[in-house]
């Protein structure tokens, strides 16, 4: 029902079939189907600092600034990508479940807890491009 029919012969049509999945649609399908996961996505111990309201990694890549302090906190990842732009969320989500449970509760979304870029600018993303970054 997604489907736009209307393009011209030898126009190509790109598809996404899990385009209106919410994450918690892919947890649950994660779940179901007893897919596994890196560890990165389950909460563990890790050394952090805080920036802009997100727990990121500390790394060659320009973080954490002197003001900056590195402390342990029990975190995981809702998404992967670069350690520059992609931050950590507080959980003691270790299972599936738990996650499933945790997202379920959650009124903040992946994006909006764990993109870097977004808490910069809006044009984050796009200067990025620029950048030469994709």
């Amino acid at each position: 029902n997604l489907y736009n029919g209307r393009h011209a012969p030898g126009e190509h049509v790109r598809v996404f079939p899990l385009s209106n999945w919410t994450e918690l649609d892919v947890w649950q399908y994660i779940a179901r189907e007893h897919i596994a996961l890196p560890e990165i996505y389950f909460a563990h111990e890790r050394e952090v600092f805080s920036r802009h309201g997100m727990w990121l990694t500390a790394g060659g890549w320009g973080g954490p600034a002197e003001d900056e302090t590195v402390q342990k906190r029990r975190v995981r990842y809702r998404t992967v990508g670069d350690m520059s732009c992609t931050g950590a969320v507080d959980s003691d989500a270790d299972t599936t479940g738990k996650v499933i449970a945790e997202i379920a509760v959650s009124r903040r979304t992946e994006r909006g807890a764990t993109r870097a870029d977004d808490k910069l600018s809006e044009a984050a993303m796009e200067d990025r491009k620029r950048e030469g970054y994709f």
